[in-house]
């Protein structure tokens, strides 16, 4: 991907480098898996601590505070994210002029190490990026694009582009009202109702990435050889059903809240293609 010397954006809070010492649950929260469930609805991410343990105490928060230079390699994915989020308000900026009609508003992206808090609570970096409604920010623990990299067999800078474009996904729902009403309907649903719906919701936020892709190539030719297919493995790594068998669990369909590796790919692929809002109508789809 050719990002290096382009323009970054400047809806960047950058929090990594602050070392919480001390300090109890964050919001009275006492595990990972707990804390998927308390927020979900909320955090639309990748769960991936049954991959990377971590199961037990939840984030840790409050008490004294210290700070830490960054290294070199958080610097760079720094200025990497803002690139990718810069083109992420351009390309948005001109498809809801061209599309939807309303100008686009662009979402504030908060930089992480290890533990953060939101609007939606409180959260780890092994709960995978997640888009906060209430703030209207994406929150990433850039640790995770190794992670993605070394423990999912997802590396490439495009498929870390795909994981911010794909959060960046949730907030145009979010201004589109598509996330607060299919929200709603889930709150008052039963959780086998709650996670198909929420299955929908993901799908439609990887076709959205799929438009964001095409549009980055055609707008400013980033795309390098391969790049596209990057993109498309790390859709297929993180689908539930691969998800479970990578952490030596049953695959249950009526569990699954993103989607199959298969579902993933397709709906980022079509999006990719057809480069059309219409197209990502994931809840009118008969088949995903």
């Amino acid at each position: 991907m050719r990002w290096k010397g382009r323009r970054g954006s400047l809806n960047i809070e950058d929090r990594r480098g602050r070392i919480h010492r001390g300090g109890g649950m964050a919001g009275g929260v006492g595990g990972l898996g707990l804390l998927a469930i308390l927020l979900i609805g909320w955090f639309l991410g990748v769960d991936v601590s049954p991959l990377i343990g971590g199961a037990g105490q939840g984030p840790q928060t409050g008490g004294p505070v210290e700070t830490r230079a960054l290294t070199e390699a958080e610097r760079a994915e720094g200025e990497f994210v803002s690139v990718v989020l810069a083109d992420t308000e351009e390309v948005w900026a001109d498809i809801f002029d061209r599309q939807v009609g309303e100008p686009y508003q662009p979402a504030t992206l908060v930089l992480f190490s290890e533990v953060t808090q939101s609007p939606c609570g409180g959260a780890s970096g092994a709960t995978g990026p997640f888009y906060c409604p209430v703030d209207r920010r994406a929150y990433l623990d850039t640790a995770f694009f190794t992670t993605m990299e070394r423990r999912l067999g997802a590396g490439g800078d495009f498929a870390a582009a795909y994981v911010v474009a794909h959060e960046i996904a949730h907030h145009v729902q979010n201004q589109l009202g598509i996330l607060g009403q299919a929200n709603r309907i889930r709150a008052q649903s039963s959780e086998v109702e709650s996670n198909a719906i929420s299955v929908r919701l993901e799908l439609q936020a990887d076709c959205y990435s799929g438009i964001w892709a095409r549009n980055a190539q055609d707008r400013f030719g980033t795309l390098d050889r391969g790049d596209l297919e990057e993109a498309v493995n790390a859709a297929r790594q993180i689908g539930d059903d691969t998800l479970a068998r990578e952490a030596g669990r049953v695959v249950r369909p009526h569990t699954f809240t993103h989607g199959t590796s298969e579902q993933r790919a397709r709906w980022f692929e079509i999006g990719y293609e057809q480069a059309d809002i219409r197209a990502c109508d994931t809840f009118s789809a008969e088949q995903l």
